[in-house]
């Protein structure tokens, strides 16, 4: 339970900074892409580029795959459904079934009555 919390944190944390979820949405428009492709995309320094890079890889966000000499970076969507599934999911379903009652209530009961 304490290492499922852990990654948990590591993804929040790491959700936390734009500059980091504009890689994940430039991974998730074009996966696979290495490093020099994301700086330029960033306009950041390779260094600071790298260092937002790590914290995915280390909160399991993204992976990475040599092909030859290019590492290429690939976005990891579990870790994103993980935190979908436990801390959103929940809350959206008593949206959901607040959302149904008042449609049911509006349209009547079905016999042309309100």
């Amino acid at each position: 339970m304490q290492n499922e919390i852990e990654g948990t944190d590591k993804v929040f944390k790491a959700l936390a900074d734009r500059h980091r979820r504009k890689v994940l949405d430039l991974l998730y428009a074009n996966n696979g892409q290495t490093l020099s492709s994301l700086c330029k995309q960033l306009d950041m320094q390779r260094q600071s580029a790298s260092q937002h890079i790590d914290i995915l890889i280390n909160a399991s966000l993204v992976s990475v795959v040599w092909k030859g000499r290019e590492k290429l970076h690939y976005i990891n969507p579990v870790p994103i459904n993980e935190v979908y599934e436990r801390w959103v999911r929940k809350f959206e379903q008593n949206r959901l079934n607040f959302l149904h009652e008042l449609k049911k209530e509006l349209e009547g009961d079905g016999n042309g009555k309100t």
